[in-house]
């Protein structure tokens, strides 16, 4: 699942920040600790720290002393806001600004968007 696209501790973040969208780690739930990650991933677990880290710095979760990390009240919604931008930025417009090299309008673009839908509805997400 480790990749050499980006650092591994940002990968880390990224599945803990999915499973949190996904309801895998709901508010308040306890994230594995960066011991297992280490294992599960074979990584330093300072790098699997990083990446829990970066979370907490970020207020997604949180420490309690002697127990572990866990899921911070709002976090869910966090993490939504912040892939809604994320996914404006690197596909919607980029997706505008070709359309609008190709001479296809706003119309034309949300006829094309529906289609895209119609024809994948019922097909899970990759």
């Amino acid at each position: 699942m480790i990749d050499d696209s980006k650092p591994i501790f940002q990968q880390i973040a990224e599945r803990i920040e999915g499973d949190i969208l996904d309801g895998v780690l709901p508010e308040e739930g306890q994230v594995p600790s960066t011991n297992e990650f280490a294992a599960f991933y074979r990584i330093n677990p300072a790098t699997a720290a990083k990446g829990v880290n970066l979370l907490v710095d970020e207020g997604l979760l949180y420490k309690r002393r002697g127990i572990g990390m866990f899921v911070a009240p709002g976090a869910r919604e966090t993490v939504l806001a912040k892939r809604r931008d994320q996914f404006y930025r690197q596909f919607v417009q980029p997706l505008h600004l070709e359309a609008r090299k190709l001479g296809i309008g706003l119309e034309e673009l949300t006829t094309l968007i529906q289609r895209s839908a119609a024809e994948h509805e019922g097909t899970p997400a990759p």
